[in-house]
């Protein structure tokens, strides 16, 4: 067999390491599968390997390259999501598309820090200006593996919608979302995160800003003019909701999460806070914190419960909503941003029962309703199984990665204190006090590398600190990502 040649449509690539010419120690330390699925990916785009060529069996693959079965396995799933292969069973991992081609663009001009970082609490444009500011490292905080999307099940669950839905079904829809989401959504939150909901009482929303914002116009009118808000806490919720005219004093944060005396000593009608996984700390509200808190919203206290990366915990299960607990007086929100992807848009919200009519009035007038074809494809997926297996696949990407940060710090960085590693997206490390974080962190974006300083989500003084995200970099970005921070940091000296 001449292995030159490329590989014949329909037939099997035996030769699989050889004729590709992969050499695994090209692979970056921890980062064998990205490194596989890349070279896959690049030879399925060049011809290399065309539509309808069958992969090899992923144990002959490991086999050739000396390495574990898993790495193949999980650099096959990444092709799967994407869209370009897919398994038949006994025919094995067929290529069925070729990856998009990639538009170039000329460069772009070089970031200006300045403006990007120029206030320690900066307007809200910000968050726009760093999105689009270039950048050959993204740290974000937030953002989930988006080259992880689960195409391949996105496109057989919309299929299956398409396929049956009627003609009257592309009309305008009910403004509170889908019958099917409003179901599938109901029953896992039961099964998730301990919420008995009826179907009714869930309202679909395009993702947690939006939710805020409605039920900022309710509790508004309702003569509700105060949010107490985590001190540190995300600056992007405190925007949406100064935004709305509502004030949002801050409540300081500990190792237990949000100090509720400090609540009821600020006379605030309403707070809103991250209690599964607190935004930026990590924290989880501890079983006193949260009696305490619900005593206080049994008296008249309002509490908007954002159930920020509570399906993202690895050492144990995640704690109960605290809306399971207290229905009447607990507003609740939550999206799949980072279960799949920020650019579906949907999220939901509950409320009680003396404001769900209002809620579904602001909704209404703010857009008629979301989308219905992104909410019944979604339905599907929960409906099917998909997301959670989605998601027990991100659990152990997200694992290795934070490992993998974890590690670079402690190489890298040995003076940064760790904290929130126990769930979630992001890591927040605290650095010595000397330290500005808004000059490292414009410092480092001039050399690539996007990152939060901690004082942006800081009313009153904090630690100087980095809010560093890593589900959406593999193991070896992420090093390299530190290192350079260590070398900005040491150079800022």
């Amino acid at each position: 067999m001449d292995r030159a040649k490329p590989a014949v449509a329909g037939r099997s690539i035996t030769a699989g390491a050889d004729f590709l010419q992969l050499d695994v120690g090209e692979a970056p330390p921890g980062g064998r599968a990205d490194w596989l699925a890349a070279r896959l990916r690049a030879a399925i785009a060049d011809g290399r390997v065309p539509v309808g060529a069958r992969l090899p069996a992923s144990r002959v693959l490991a086999a050739e390259l000396g390495v574990s079965r898993g790495v193949v396995t999980e650099a096959y799933q990444r092709l799967t999501e994407d869209g370009q292969v897919v398994g038949r069973g006994r025919a094995g991992t067929v290529v069925v598309a070729t990856p998009a081609a990639v538009v170039t663009r000329p460069p772009a001009p070089p970031p200006r820090p300045p403006e990007v970082f120029a206030a320690r609490s900066p307007g809200t444009e910000v968050f726009d200006a760093l999105r689009t500011a270039p950048a050959e490292l993204d740290l974000t905080p937030g953002v989930p593996d988006l080259a992880a999307f689960p195409r391949a099940a996105w496109l057989r669950a919309e299929r299956a919608v398409l396929h049956r839905l009627a003609p009257a079904d592309f009309g305008y829809g009910d403004p509170t979302g889908t019958p099917a989401l409003r179901l599938a959504v109901a029953t896992w939150l039961a099964r998730n995160r301990g919420i008995r909901v009826d179907p009714a009482e869930v309202v679909v929303v395009a993702g947690v800003s939006q939710a805020l914002g409605l039920l900022a116009q309710v509790l508004h009118a309702d003569g509700v003019h105060t949010v107490a808000v985590e001190d540190p806490g995300s600056l992007g919720v405190r925007q949406h909701l100064n935004n709305w005219r509502l004030d949002t004093p801050p409540i300081p944060v500990d190792a237990h999460g949000l100090r509720v005396d400090r609540l009821e000593e600020s006379g605030a009608p309403a707070v809103m806070l991250t209690p599964a996984h607190q935004f930026p700390t990590g924290v989880v509200l501890d079983g006193d914190r949260r009696r305490r808190l619900l005593r206080w919203a049994r008296r008249g206290g309002v509490v908007i419960e954002d159930d920020y990366d509570a399906e993202h915990r690895y050492d144990r299960p995640p704690v109960p909503a605290l809306r399971g607990m207290l229905p009447d007086a607990v507003c609740y929100t939550g999206s799949v941003s980072k279960l799949l992807a920020p650019a579906l848009r949907i999220g939901w919200v509950l409320v009680p029962p003396r404001w769900h009519a209002d809620l579904v009035a602001a909704k209404r007038m703010a857009d008629l309703g979301n989308a219905a074809l992104p909410q019944l494809v979604l339905a599907e997926l929960m409906d099917s199984g998909a997301l959670e297996r989605h998601l027990r696949l991100l659990r152990r990407r997200h694992v290795r990665r934070r490992d993998a940060m974890i590690r670079a710090l402690r190489e890298h960085l040995p003076g940064a204190v760790v904290h929130g590693a126990a769930a979630g997206l992001h890591l927040l490390v605290t650095l010595p006090r000397e330290v500005d974080d808004t000059a490292l962190a414009a410092a480092a974006l001039r050399r690539g590398v996007k990152v939060q300083p901690l004082s942006w989500h800081a009313q009153h003084p904090q630690p100087p600190g980095l809010v560093l995200g890593y589900a959406a970099n593999p193991p070896s970005e992420i090093d390299r990502a530190l290192r350079t921070l260590a070398t900005t940091l040491h150079d800022l000296r």
